[in-house]
């Protein structure tokens, strides 16, 4: 008889623990969860049931499908077996296993301390909730780490194991051997996987609203599901590099140099077309109200955009605005920029000094508070308005905005 394909010898082993697992306990320890935690509900809900011998406990794959060990159903107090549900479910809400794909390529191939790096930080959240947990179970402090941090943090202080847990690929992303996979399984999709976070979220923070019983590690995550911070830098780098290339893409005919198809025109001199380099202004707003560190970090990105796309010498005018918003000079590097004492600065004198210019800007760079008047109609360049601060009022609705929220790198 010829040897049995893997596929179907798993499908098979799958069977025979069907007929083992004591399905109703399971779901009953999966109700408790979700009615003690209603937030989590819809992603408990979404993840079906495969018994397996193969997984020593219970585990994930990636299109949320929990295999279940019939043996660890009956060996587990219901409680218990609830917060494994949570566990579980956790490290698909969280996007483990895209987060370990990010990952360099040496650590996505120690499976073993991403996965322990992962119940760290599900579990400091859950045992904070009350959720009692089987033994043996990883937490923060089992390796003197503190609590409250993400896996990518507890990750390298994560010595390497000789056993170690597998909570499937729905963690780590690596396919475990007794996870089945093909058609006519239940699957979840991408697309599905991300509308159960952000419901999830939003549960969360109408729960919050109206009981405040959410753990703080729930709410951190919602926040960041609702509301994702977007590094400033890169939307700074990608609004300045695309209004330059918008302005140097204007052409002009010259004369300075003739056209070579002019050879061919007997007493005719034929201009070329030429592409401008732009010029680009700064205005800085320097009141007292602004932070020098954040008005360091977007002046330092701002000139190394500018530098990087070869704009650069006298084509770049930095213009600070004094605090009596009637003072405006003119200076030659970021470092010659000097905050002053007052507040209530007006950045429509920086701005109109810059577009009065003999070299008038295609680019007006405005690295403010957000405290500042801004001009009544849209200026004829484009105008980038670098708001410092997460309060900082709202520029015009024309004005390209970037908000700086953090300094740090």
């Amino acid at each position: 008889m010829a040897d049995e394909a893997p596929e179907r010898a798993a499908e098979r082993a799958a069977e025979r623990a069907a007929g083992r697992l004591d399905r109703d306990k399971l779901l009953a320890a999966r109700y408790r969860a979700a009615t003690d935690r209603p937030y989590l509900a819809s992603a408990l809900y979404s993840l079906s049931v495969v018994p397996t011998d193969g997984v020593p406990t219970m585990g994930v794959d990636r299109h949320w499908r929990c295999y279940v060990s019939p043996s660890f159903v009956d060996d587990t107090p219901v409680p218990e077996l609830a917060g494994v549900w949570v566990h579980e479910v956790a490290h698909l809400l969280r996007d483990h296993h895209g987060r370990a794909g990010r990952l360099p390529p040496a650590d996505q191939r120690d499976r073993g301390r991403v996965n322990i790096a992962q119940d760290c930080e599900i579990n400091d959240d859950l045992l904070s909730d009350g959720l009692p947990l089987p033994e043996g179970r990883m937490e923060p402090r089992t390796f003197g780490l503190p609590e409250g941090k993400v896996f990518e943090e507890y990750l390298p202080g994560i010595p390497a194991q000789d056993a170690h847990p597998d909570c499937g690929s729905g963690a780590h992303g690596v396919p475990a051997p007794w996870e089945l996979d093909g058609p006519g399984l239940p699957k979840v999709s991408g697309v599905e996987a991300d509308a159960l976070r952000r419901a999830t979220a939003e549960a969360i923070r109408a729960h919050q609203r109206s009981r405040g019983t959410v753990p703080g590690g729930w709410r951190r995550w919602a926040e960041e599901i609702l509301e994702p911070v977007v590094d400033w830098r890169r939307m700074l780098a990608g609004a300045v590099r695309e209004a330059v290339a918008w302005a140097g893409g204007a052409v002009d005919y010259t004369y300075q140099r003739p056209s070579r198809r002019t050879a061919a025109m007997r007493g005719v001199v034929l201009p070329t077309l030429r592409r401008p380099l732009p010029r680009v202004a700064i205005v800085v707003d320097t009141s007292g109200s602004m932070g020098e560190d954040a008005l360091a970090a977007a002046m330092a990105e701002v000139t190394g955009v500018l530098r990087e796309v070869g704009v650069r010498g006298n084509r770049v005018s930095v213009l600070a605005c004094d605090a009596d918003v009637h003072a405006v000079s003119r200076v030659t590097s970021a470092e010659q920029v000097e905050l002053g004492g007052g507040g209530g600065t007006d950045m429509r004198v920086g701005i109109e000094r810059a577009l009065a210019s003999r070299d008038r800007p295609n680019v007006v760079i405005v690295l403010t508070d957000g405290y500042t008047l801004w001009p009544e109609e849209p200026t004829t360049c484009r105008l980038i308005a670098a708001l410092v601060g997460e309060d900082a009022p709202v520029p015009p609705r024309w004005a390209e905005t970037v908000r700086i929220t953090e300094t740090a790198r």
